[in-house]
């Protein structure tokens, strides 16, 4: 069985809050402990009303907290919005309030938008092309400081912290396939390039003190409920909202609706899948979970289940567990 994960974008509902969305956050978390989800990860995301998790590290020390034995972390990090310093002691103070149990996943997205962008960091004159020096920046924080070096992350240095790289193109490939670092590919929302991008991190891969061999974790979408139209009435608040999102109109996760059942800009054969998602019974989910690990011989899967329902959430966990 393919090692399995969740990641968690904190969803705030139609009708709901922030405080009840990391509410249910940490009651999730700690029912993937339970269930032996490997890693419970939070996405840093901006300016968008369905989503609660911008205060990425705050919200990962609030899990850290309510749990004891699952990984977590962030996936991930979007490193343009933060000076390599400040992640480095963002995370070497997670590593020391939970030692063992933290994950690092940088990404060189924004996470939001044109105008949120500005406002996060005061100025746009940041170069995409310096993701990989800002990555081994962060990282030689991490290192035991050397007598004479004028700057030091206190907490950060002489820490264990795995580092991730994220992403959804071939640029993220390369980087993690040249650090010698694991790579996690959001084919959750951005399939278009994910066996490209497979090929050449495992082709180009060159062995780090961090990690021996390749190691390729893949987002999916789940949504499992006893029956497959459940299933599928259920997706419908994903679809409603990741529409809105692709239109420069993010909403609240709304409720399911019937005429949402079939994303209406996807069609079977016609149109390319924007994102990768199993949708249906347990016997289906477990069909389609098991042929994509097999095509794609991943060495996890993390599970994105964007339901608005919290009960029906933790049950289409409880049954994807069982692929």
């Amino acid at each position: 069985m393919v090692p399995l994960s969740v990641l968690d974008l904190s969803p705030i509902v139609e009708g709901g809050s922030a405080a009840q969305a990391f509410r249910n956050t940490l009651d999730l978390a700690q029912h993937a402990e339970q269930w032996g989800y490997r890693r419970f990860w939070l996405a840093e995301h901006h300016n968008m009303p369905g989503i609660a998790s911008a205060a990425t590290a705050v919200l990962i020390g609030h899990v850290g907290a309510g749990t004891k034995t699952i990984r977590i972390g962030a996936g991930g990090i979007m490193l343009p919005n933060h000076a390599p310093l400040q992640v480095a002691e963002q995370f070497g103070t997670l590593v020391s309030l939970f030692p063992g149990r933290v994950d690092l996943g940088l990404g060189r997205a924004p996470g939001t938008d044109h105008a949120a962008a500005y406002a996060l960091r005061r100025t746009l004159n940041t170069d995409p092309e310096a993701f990989p020096q800002d990555v081994m920046e962060v990282m030689d924080f991490f290192r035991t400081p050397q007598p004479g070096q004028a700057v030091r992350a206190v907490p950060g240095g002489g820490l264990s912290v795995p580092v991730w790289i994220l992403g959804s193109s071939t640029f993220g490939a390369q980087v993690a396939a040249a650090l010698g670092l694991p790579f996690a590919f959001a084919s959750h929302f951005a399939p278009a390039l994910l066996d490209e991008a497979s090929r050449i991190y495992r082709e180009r891969f060159k062995p780090s003190d961090q990690l021996k061999q390749p190691y390729l974790l893949l987002g999916v979408n789940v949504v499992a409920a006893a029956t497959d139209d459940q299933a599928r009435f259920l997706a419908s608040s994903g679809r409603q909202s990741f529409a809105s999102l692709r239109a420069g109109r993010p909403i609240p996760l709304p409720p399911p609706s019937k005429e949402w059942e079939r994303d209406p800009s996807e069609v079977p054969g016609v149109t390319q899948p924007t994102r990768v998602s199993f949708v249906g019974s347990p016997d289906t989910v477990r069909e389609q979970m098991a042929a994509f690990s097999d095509a794609t011989r991943a060495d996890e899967l993390i599970i994105v289940s964007h339901i608005y329902d919290h009960a029906a959430r933790l049950r289409s966990y409880d049954i994807a567990r069982n692929q």
